[in-house]
């Protein structure tokens, strides 16, 4: 029998999960990007002591500024511009995430944040790939972990990697996204790739509603038609009480999921705290709430870290972290019988055995 307590840390360490949200080059080992700088010759890092980069990742992430959460990129995109350094990442962020118990992943990167020392588009993908598989091996296959690429969406050249997406759709690649900046740059700057992606029946999600209004959200459902929203939580502004709006009520009843946050969204300052995240509220309304990570370095979280903190303010049980979680699992960008598999043989007889 366990001696585990209920919604002890223990317990939700052991609770499996899916992640559908989580920055490659945002979740590295501080010891990583040290000994990735030394070997590259990285100028710049605040510290080569490991413990105190990672205070110093964190400290300029909750700052309440998305701007200025995004500078520490500098440093982890600045050290993984060779491909061993992209399989090391890879590797590790698979391996972390399987001890973290996370069945399901995937794992999202823009391949052209990785070309400044030469690589190509290709060769930056195959790499990271690598890497993926490498870390699930590494890990006992605890883990399977797949891709998304992401274009800047400061940048032009979308097509470039909607192409990458369905070229490498049956290695790994199972997703477009844009991501960067978002006010200011709005999703529908390129259609043509979201338009060449439905028509190659290749999935994407859009970060949306995170930094900018329910424009952004109604420009990337509308417009480009995404299937989930990363972040999403400004859809609460579409709310009134228990009255849901159009597009709000648009997206729970076509259930397109919201990529949720905490804490990244409080470190952006797209809330003051955990207690003011719209995350209870939307899932009370019915919509299709699932936890994510974002970015693990910067924030210095875990998928448990983050049901943790929720459990703690909203009293969630397991039925609803299980929920949350098979939301996930629903909204994966997996055939329709990989998804069933994870639900019936992973995550219900996980659940059912902590609650048990």
């Amino acid at each position: 029998m366990s001696t585990m307590n209920p919604l002890s840390p223990e317990a939700l360490l052991a609770a499996p999960k899916v992640l559908l949200h989580d920055h490659l080059d945002g979740g590295l080992r501080p010891r990583t990007v040290i000994e990735l700088a030394d070997a590259c010759g990285h100028e710049g890092l605040p510290t080569a002591d490991p413990a105190e980069l990672g205070a110093w990742f964190r400290d300029n992430a909750d700052s309440g500024s998305l701007v200025r959460y995004l500078e520490g990129f500098a440093h982890t995109c600045g050290v993984m511009q060779d491909e061993a350094a992209l399989v090391r990442v890879a590797a590790e962020a698979a391996q972390d995430l399987a001890d973290d118990g996370v069945a399901y992943a995937e794992i999202r990167y823009a391949p052209e944040l990785f070309t400044d020392r030469g690589l190509r588009l290709e060769q930056v993908v195959e790499a990271v790939n690598e890497g993926f598989r490498q870390g699930e091996a590494a890990s006992g296959n605890r883990i399977r972990v797949n891709a998304l690429l992401c274009a800047m969406r400061q940048n032009d050249g979308w097509q470039r990697i909607a192409d990458l997406v369905v070229r490498y759709r049956d290695a790994g690649v199972v997703g477009f996204d844009i991501a960067g900046p978002e006010a200011g740059f709005p999703a529908t700057r390129e259609l043509p790739a979201f338009e060449y992606l439905r028509e190659q029946n290749a999935h994407f999600t859009v970060h949306a509603g995170e930094a900018d209004g329910l424009e952004s959200i109604h420009r990337a459902v509308q417009r480009c038609g995404a299937e989930r929203l990363g972040h999403g939580v400004r859809i609460i502004d579409d709310v009134d009480g228990d009255q849901v709006g159009r597009l709000a009520a648009y997206v729970r009843d076509r259930r397109i999921a919201l990529e949720m946050c905490p804490t990244s969204n409080v470190h952006t300052g797209a809330f003051a705290s955990i207690a003011e995240h719209p995350v209870k509220r939307l899932a009370d309304l019915g919509f299709r709430v699932t936890l994510n990570t974002d970015n693990r370095l910067m924030s210095d979280c875990s998928l448990t870290g983050e049901f943790a903190a929720v459990v703690r303010e909203f009293d969630f049980g397991w039925d609803d972290l299980r929920t949350f979680t098979v939301n996930a699992a629903k909204a994966a960008f997996l055939p329709l019988d990989e998804r069933r598999a994870l639900i019936q043989d992973v995550v219900e007889p996980g659940y059912a055995a902590l609650k048990g």
